[in-house]
């Protein structure tokens, strides 16, 4: 009985120490890890302005193109410099996905460590 509840335990955390998704369409069927980015971004004043809903769509449209997905982002008070957190196959799919949406990267680093305040 107790093998069985550490194994449900295990069975049941496990997504939370990796996450995988499909390929792509035409690829093997096979899985891909997904890792987790911060991407640091530098804009001119009043680029963000026009930042709506169906900016948004077409940018998630461009990043699921390569495997990427938008988790969040933080601005400073004059948004011209942001913190956007990601995840995704590689780096190198990060930045291709910035490059289709014709962001600026000024840095990214793998975050796979969550630390949490308790």
């Amino acid at each position: 009985m107790k093998y069985s509840i550490v194994l449900m335990s295990v069975l049941l955390c496990a997504p939370a120490f990796a996450a995988e998704f499909p390929a792509k369409e035409g690829t093997p069927a096979t899985t891909t890890t997904i890792h987790r980015y911060l991407v640091e971004r530098t804009f001119p004043p009043g680029a963000l302005a026009g930042l709506d809903t169906a900016t948004k769509v077409k940018v998630n449209a461009k990043n699921a193109s390569v495997g990427v997905r938008w988790l969040r982002s933080y601005a400073t008070a004059d948004k011209t410099k942001t913190f956007c957190i990601y995840e995704g196959p590689s780096e190198a799919a990060v930045r291709k996905a910035a490059a289709l949406n014709a962001l600026p990267v000024d840095s990214v680093t793998e975050v796979p460590v969550t630390l949490l305040p308790k």
